[in-house]
């Protein structure tokens, strides 16, 4: 059990080819503090998704662009917050979509979003003083346990 917080910080450049070095760190934090591996795996999907889409869309593919990765770890729960300085968006804006239809029409990307919060318990973003951040919580107790 974590009897106080814990944090750990990693700065690297946007680049598609440190998406391991992200997915690493994060993974090698949440297997020491006992996530199993398929909260593991959904920890490291939904942080490969949103450094993917700072990438992508806030830097817009710039490979020498800071992405800001904190680990934030307490007795309940396992935070990631990922910051960058690049274009921001409207987080509320964003529509999940109704699955069977996007299946359907075989469309192919646009699901970071959907995938960050159908695999995270709490997901969130905010745009201040020109940074973009998204918070990513997963519960280290189940919720539904006592």
């Amino acid at each position: 059990m974590i009897d106080k917080v814990k944090n750990y910080q990693l700065k690297i450049p946007s680049n598609t080819e440190n998406l391991e070095i992200i997915r690493n760190f994060v993974s090698e934090i949440a297997r020491k503090v006992g996530f199993k591996n398929d909260d593991i795996h959904k920890i490291e999907l939904a942080v490969d998704e949103a450094c993917t889409n700072v990438i992508q869309h806030a830097y817009k593919d710039k490979s020498n662009k800071p992405i800001d990765i904190a680990v934030k770890l307490d007795y309940k729960k396992f935070s990631v917050i990922i910051t960058d300085r690049g274009e921001g968006f409207k987080f509320d804006d964003i529509e999940i979509p109704d699955m069977e239809e996007y299946l359907a029409e075989l469309k192919v990307g646009g699901l970071g979003i959907y995938l960050m919060k159908t695999l995270m318990d709490e997901v969130d973003y905010k745009k201040t003083d020109g940074k973009n951040q998204v918070k990513m919580v997963k519960y280290l107790l189940d919720k539904n346990k006592k």
